[in-house]
């Protein structure tokens, strides 16, 4: 013989000490409310419709009195838990697929939200149907298979206490909270919600979704919420989500306790100020609980006329008391709930709308609908409105009543479903093995002693298309609804499905919002509401956390120069890569522009043209010089030397043409070779005019060693002598370090420089520098070779010139240093054109003037006569 729990029968242990003593009990949780209908095989069910008032101690002294039905407090929509259950068990019945010649009973007590009267109803279900003696046959047996309940954690718990011992499946329709460490001890206790912590991850999925990082939660002030505070901040912070505040409500046992009304008042003043827009309510299925959250949020409501958005735990629902009849619920407009996934089941609302009032079986029905309709049957005397029972369910507002069945209902009609099929599949096994089913039900074992193992192996799909089966906690597998919650001024309701979590879904779309349909208090003017600590940081801006403050809190400093940031709430500006740029806002990367020097660009087709020019001049002074080859002042400075000279000059303007135009491999390994060999063959040109005029007129001395130096031979070794060295160099540098094509990333911040990589750095210094030092040292011989006569003397115009050549170079160096891009390459363009057209200015317009304008002075009269 089986005994109940040791702590159970300790609680009622002063009740066990005589027979009269057990009267004593039974009259004392004489049970009121019951729902009863037989079968082959019974599903007992606990429901929580009903609370009490606190029961009086009890001593022994005389019978303890009933507690009146007019004193029960009510909660009237959880009538539907019954009835769900009444209308699956009915459904099983009819259909001929499950369960075939075995017709399912029930009996359905109340918990009356009170520990007590769940330990006794509890027994009532395994006991005779009219006596509470357990352990003992009485009469014909109920044949008990599992029982249904319940509503919260609390009577799940003192309900599996008592079912354990005997072996009998209970199916629970609440989250089992993980603070109640018993369920993993119980191993007869199934759940028909998912698991709490993929209400945890929906929470967090929904706060990001619409970007809500700073958050208030408000949960009850025992080891529940305590728990449930605990497991959500650790998501939160994983999630860089704050925790402004959290409060704890306090549980008062009396409902007219002023203090209750104080503490709520305080508590709705303060979150009244806060800057919390959005609060997380961890609802508590509990009566005393929910009606403590809407005085609580009722009044903070009306307290302020900051509006917030509630996202509540699955546990939550709106139930009207008589305690919350002057509560607005359109404070709640626009709220978010989490509900168990729920479908609609067919037929179900018919079903309500032919209910029998006046059915025996019902225990629950005329309390429901006295209070309900707020009459009273003909049958009590009283000056209240009479009841027809003709009164329309569907007129009644959400508080009180739905049609549609709720996500609670809706478990407890699977949970049905899951007996019948976990018990068709028993009968079908065994009946195939041989075993004898006698009288509609299987003797001698009681079937649910075995029922468990194809319970957990059970996968079905229900009326409404829904696939069930548990997990290896036995959890029912599944997700939560996101419901919106649409309320109206005559309390009704409309809870509105805007989303889903579905842990078993592919990772993207385990959580999905249709943001279109949802409905936003009217204070928001459908514009999603900010829950931050400060408002965004924009794009181009990045957070700086503010010292002391939570993570969450942060002040927004611009991006730093070349860096952007194009999210909202960057934690950190990042670079752009290396061809684009940020934009002026800093909050995009804009692809760069190529920079060279084009033939397109302004800058470049003038340089081409001015090139074109002079080489053009020059071309045309070699004509002239070509045309009057053989006039006086053609000769007189070595003929060769001049064609030399001019010819130079024209490849030096030609020759700046190649840096014109976007970098090819070629133009750069010709860019400064050519320039170099070439102005070093047009410096060596002057260089060799100068020598030879000094060694003319030192050689005309008497007895001077000069004269073998004077002639074509020695101005020939200068000019391919001197051009030598600075060929040798460019080789050298042609063979190690070569210039190439390169791009240039980072010198100007918005474009890209397209340009010659002058490879050896050093190697195009040393070439100037040769070129340089030719310059000078023509410069030098020329200035003291200035006082000769001028006839013969070309040193002045040759100083000149080369006064002009080492300016244009020597300030060529710092400004090409200075500069970036097209703009370097236009300096050196610029540098080659005014140092080569100066030399052609000093050395030729004073013997093109002489030439064209005043041919009567090129003569050997005029250059006798002038000398003289």
């Amino acid at each position: 013989m089986l005994s109940i729990p040791f702590w159970a029968l300790f609680t009622l242990f002063p009740l066990f000490l005589t027979r009269s003593a057990l009267h004593c009990v039974i009259d004392l949780f004489h049970v009121q409310h019951q729902y009863y209908q037989p079968g082959h095989l019974v599903i007992g069910g606990i429901t929580s419709q009903f609370f009490s008032p606190p029961f009086t101690s009890i001593d022994f002294k005389e019978k303890p009195k009933e507690t009146p039905a007019e004193e029960y407090i009510a909660v009237p929509k959880n009538y539907q838990h019954v009835l769900s259950l009444v209308f699956a068990v009915n459904e099983v019945n009819e259909n001929p697929n499950i369960l075939s010649n075995i017709t399912l009973g029930f009996q359905i007590y109340d918990s009356y939200c009170d520990a007590r009267m769940t330990y006794q109803n509890t027994l009532n279900l395994i006991s005779h149907h009219r006596k509470t003696i357990p352990n003992y046959k009485c009469g014909v047996e109920k044949n008990l298979i599992a029982a249904i309940g319940g509503l919260d954690s609390e009577t799940s718990s003192h309900m599996a206490s008592i079912l354990d011992l005997y072996k009998i499946l209970q199916i629970t329709y609440s989250s089992f909270t993980p603070a109640v460490s018993e369920k993993d001890h119980i191993s007869s206790l199934y759940q028909m919600a998912p698991s709490e912590e993929h209400q945890y991850t929906g929470i967090v999925q929904l706060l990001l979704y619409f970007q809500w990082k700073w958050v208030g939660i408000i949960v009850t002030a025992n080891d529940k919420g305590e728990t449930f505070v605990k497991k959500l901040t650790r998501q939160l912070s994983r999630n860089d989500i704050c925790i402004a505040v959290t409060e704890r409500v306090v549980n008062h046992s009396g409902f007219g306790d002023d203090g209750l009304i104080v503490k709520c008042q305080n508590m709705a003043n303060s979150l009244s100020k806060t800057n919390v827009n959005v609060f997380v309510v961890n609802a508590d299925k509990n009566t005393k609980s929910g009606l403590q959250w809407l005085l609580l949020i009722g009044k903070m409501m009306n307290v302020s006329p900051i509006n917030k958005v509630w996202v509540m735990t699955a546990d939550w629902d709106f139930s009207s008391e008589p305690f919350q009849k002057g509560l607005d619920i359109q404070n709640f407009h626009g709220a978010f709930s989490f509900a168990i996934h729920s479908s609609e089941v067919k037929g179900f609302q018919h079903f309500l709308l032919n209910l029998n009032t006046h059915s025996a079986a019902d225990g629950f029905i005329r309390f429901f609908w006295q209070q309900a309709f707020n009459c009273q049957f003909l049958d009590v005397e009283t000056d209240e409105e009479s009841c027809t029972g003709e009164e329309k369910l569907e007129s009644l507002p959400g508080a009180f009543f739905e049609m549609q069945m709720t996500s609670q209902s809706y478990s407890i009609y699977n949970a049905v479903y899951a007996v019948a099929h976990a018990l068709d599949a028993m009968l079908a096994s065994r009946t195939k093995h041989g075993e004898m089913v006698l009288g509609n039900y299987l003797r001698p074992q009681k079937p649910h002693f075995q029922l468990q193992p194809f319970l957990r192996n059970s996968l079905f799909n229900n009326s409404a298309g829904d696939t069930l089966f548990f997990n290896e906690k036995r959890e029912l597998e599944g997700g939560f609804d996101v419901i919106n919650w649409v309320t109206f001024p005559n309390k009704s309701f409309l809870r509105v499905k805007v989303g889903k979590m579905d842990p078993l879904a592919p990772l993207g779309s385990d959580f999905s919002i249709d943001e279109k349909i949802i409905t936003w208090h009217q204070s928001f003017n459908q514009v999603v509401p900010l829950a931050l600590c400060n408002d965004h940081c924009h794009s181009g801006y990045s957070r700086q956390r503010k010292e002391g403050k939570p993570f969450c809190c942060y002040d927004c400093t611009p991006c730093p120069e070349g860096k952007i940031s194009n999210q909202t709430d960057m934690d950190d500006c990042f670079q752009c890569q290396e061809d684009q740029y940020p934009n002026q806002e800093r909050n995009q990367c804009i692809p760069k522009k190529e920079n060279f020097l084009s033939y397109e660009a302004t800058l470049g087709i003038s340089l081409a043209l001015l090139a074109l020019a002079f080489s053009a001049t020059t071309t045309l002074v070699f004509g002239i010089f070509i045309k009057h080859q053989n006039t006086p002042i053609v000769k007189a400075n070595n003929r060769n030397l001049t064609y030399t000279l001019l010819l130079s000059l024209l490849l030096c303007f030609l020759c700046s043409l190649l840096f014109i135009g976007r970098p090819q491999l070629l133009a750069c390994n010709l860019r400064q070779t050519a320039f170099g060999i070439i102005f070093s063959v047009a410096v060596s040109s002057i260089l060799a005019k100068t020598l030879t005029v000094v060694l003319a007129f030192m050689a005309t001395k008497p007895g001077s060693k000069m004269r073998k130096w004077v002639g074509k031979r020695f101005s020939t070794s200068i000019v391919l002598g001197c051009p030598s060295v600075q060929a040798s160099i460019c080789i050298v540098w042609l063979c190690t370090d070569p210039p190439f094509p390169d791009l240039d990333m980072h010198s100007l911040p918005e474009e890209i420089i397209v340009e010659c990589n002058e490879g050896s750095a050093n190697m195009f210094y040393y070439v100037l520098g040769y070129m340089g030092f030719l310059a000078l040292v023509s410069c030098v011989v020329a200035f003291f070779a200035r006082k000769l006569p001028d006839t013969f003397n070309e040193a002045k115009f040759i100083t000149f010139s080369m006064l002009v050549f080492c300016s244009v170079w020597l300030s060529f160096v710092p400004t090409y240093l200075s500069t970036k891009g097209k703009y370097t390459v236009a300096v050196e363009i610029f540098s080659i054109l005014a140092s080569s057209s100066g030399i052609l200015g000093c050395m030729f317009s004073p013997k093109c003037y002489i030439i064209v304008f005043k041919p009567e002075l090129n003569s050997k009269e005029q250059l006798k006569k002038r000398n003289m």
